[in-house]
């Protein structure tokens, strides 16, 4: 990649109302011109708020240094690392992604929730609580959260729920930081400071309205199985049906045992129904002794389903229709799993293509949340909309 793609031209009935929409732009991740190429395109839009995924955590703190003295005083500089990036382009892999919030018509405040591997919730609950009441939201503008979870650290259940206990009312979505397909550690920064191991909330205040999107491509099958082995703290199913757990997995789903691979989990994930909606329990690798690492958590008992992969981009187009108006960008998170999927099917451009549409920006993850829960294998989003006409 040469430079810097450019960012989307702007909607005209944005202009006429005189509010400064998200800029997005991607640049090459190892080229000595990143940041420069980055700032050209971001620092004219005066963000109160930005937003960097990279591939490769290595190069995100080095480059929010490079950013931070040359934006406003107080613009927010938070990123982490993916497995891929969605750029004004869609689909993109080896870059950074870059996302402003212009400080006209946004406003941003970050909460660091420290020790995520160690979930200490009665803390977070007293550091969300006082960061809620110093926020000062002003009711006439629209509020959400984003959540930028540690990946390689899990218990991103426990986080969500207690996010959505302690600031009740705030739509969050957000996904957790990867590391490609390799699974190591991941990268999470702050204003120029490393935060790995830590949970990232940012609260943001807009004169946009906003508007929550989600987008799964699945159904349950009949085949069950149930959990009668599990390390919940590890994430790991040890048994399905008393066997072992990556064998009778294997059984149900039609593969062989030996040579499960990313692509087999992403066309054939596990499904647990909670209440009339289906969740993902997507599975993150075999281990060494024939159980499932999972991206969620599992406990024994727990009953599943397989998964069969339906449409993967049919529907996705008909959930942004529906919303009241166009959206300047949807801040979108999707696991890399579906990117998975989609490139064996060979749906990656198409998608794309849809993700370019719709104005989608934002990386690939090990995992989404949204609505209080800690979800797998599902695009969320949140659409920045043009507010009512009055």
């Amino acid at each position: 990649m040469q430079g810097a793609t450019a960012p989307w031209p702007m909607r005209r009935d944005v202009a006429a109302i005189s509010l400064a929409a998200p800029v997005v732009v991607t640049a090459d991740e190892s080229s000595e011109d990143a940041a420069a190429d980055l700032l050209a395109r971001i620092a004219p839009a005066k963000p109160g708020l930005v937003l960097i995924f990279a591939s490769d955590g290595k190069h995100l703190l080095p480059l929010s240094r490079r950013l931070q003295p040359e934006l406003p005083d107080g613009c927010q500089i938070v990123g982490c690392s993916s497995a891929g990036e969605i750029g004004p382009g869609g689909y993109c892999a080896g870059t950074v992604t870059a996302i402003a919030f212009p400080a006209q018509s946004f406003r941003a405040a970050v909460c660091v929730l420290p020790e995520q591997e160690h979930i200490p919730v009665s803390r977070w609950m007293s550091q969300l609580r006082q960061f809620r009441t110093g926020f000062a939201h002003d009711p006439r503008r629209a509020a959400f959260g984003i959540l930028l979870a540690d990946g390689s650290a899990g218990h991103e259940d426990v986080l969500v729920a207690t996010l959505d206990a302690t600031i009740p009312g705030v739509p969050v979505v957000g996904g957790s930081s990867a590391d490609g397909l390799r699974f190591g550690r991941t990268c999470q920064i702050v204003n120029g400071e490393d935060r790995a191991g830590a949970a990232i909330f940012i609260l943001v205040e807009t004169d946009f309205a906003v508007s929550e999107i989600t987008f799964a491509h699945f159904s349950a099958t009949a085949d069950r199985a149930v959990v009668t082995a599990a390390d919940p703290q590890n994430r790991t199913i040890l048994e399905l049906n008393a066997e072992p757990a990556a064998v009778e997995y294997a059984r149900l789903a039609r593969l062989a045992p030996d040579n499960l691979t990313p692509t087999d989990f992403a066309r054939h994930p596990l499904i647990l129904r909670v209440g009339r909606r289906n969740h993902v329990r997507a599975i993150r690798g075999v281990t060494p002794d024939g159980g499932l690492e999972l991206m969620s958590a599992i406990e024994a008992g727990t009953i599943l389903r397989l998964g069969r992969v339906e449409g993967l981009t049919q529907g996705f187009a008909d959930a942004v229709d529906r919303l009241p108006r166009p959206p300047v960008m949807v801040l979108g998170f999707d696991c890399v799993l579906r990117r998975l999927a989609l490139e064996r099917a060979g749906l990656r451009d198409e998608m794309s293509g849809i993700f370019r549409r719709y104005r989608v920006a934002g990386f690939n993850t090990y995992g989404e949340q949204h609505s209080g829960m800690h979800v797998n294998q599902t695009f969320v989003g949140m659409a920045i909309v043009p507010p009512t006409p009055t």
